[in-house]
């Protein structure tokens, strides 16, 4: 059985006892969360699909590791002739989450 569930704005297809990182959360190490904007569930090939969301359905997951960052990103801008260069990076910080249960 898999889902199609909208975390932080992401639409991501999870699984139980999958584990993904997610743009951060609040709450710290072991906090259970849950998401309820599911957009589409399967289960066993009986798809079922929402308008927008599927109504009492929601996945249970629990914050396996609060921040963890991501790789860093460099930009670099520059023009030509001038003498212009800037260099900035950025790292986006995640969580790190395990689905302990789909309730559809």
């Amino acid at each position: 059985m898999y889902v199609i569930v909208e975390i932080q704005g992401q639409q991501l297809k999870v699984e139980k006892d999958q584990k993904l990182f997610v743009h951060r959360l609040e709450g710290e190490e072991g906090a259970k969360v849950e998401f309820e904007k599911v957009l589409l569930a399967d289960k066993d090939g009986a798809v079922t699909v929402g308008a927008p969301v599927i109504e009492g359905a929601k996945v249970i997951a629990e914050i396996v590791n609060p921040l963890v960052k991501g790789d860093k990103v460099l930009i670099f801008h520059k023009k030509r002739r001038k003498g212009y260069r800037k260099l900035n990076g950025h790292r986006q910080q995640f969580s790190q989450i395990v689905i302990k249960d789909i309730q559809a």
